[in-house]
């Protein structure tokens, strides 16, 4: 845990960042569409993602208890980098379907 929770902010950031851009670019469409009900969609949503996040923890023991535990400590951030940019293009899928005009 001394590892993965400090880099949450990161993941959450990231997410937020990929949240608040395809807000900005669906402008104003994306001011009607941000209602109670949805801003509490989008809270669910984070909530689901920070558990996920929480996936690693177990990779991550998991691996430490093999016979790759000195690779893996040289190499974990791969998995950090790997699980921020499948969160990346989960929030922007999410974020379209919230945000994007219809045509």
């Amino acid at each position: 845990m001394r590892y993965w929770e400090p880099r949450r902010v990161l993941f959450n950031v990231v997410l937020a960042v990929v949240t608040g851009t395809v807000y900005l670019a669906n402008l104003p469409h994306s001011v009607q569409a941000l209602t109670f009900d949805t801003a509490q969609v989008l809270f669910v949503l984070a909530v689901l993602a920070n558990v996920a996040y929480c996936t690693a923890y177990l990779v991550d023991v998991l691996t430490q208890l093999s016979a790759f535990r000195a690779s893996w400590l040289r190499l974990r951030f791969l998995l950090l980098a790997i699980g921020c940019i499948f969160g990346a293009i989960l929030a922007n899928f999410f974020a379209h379907g919230v945000f994007a005009t219809a045509i």
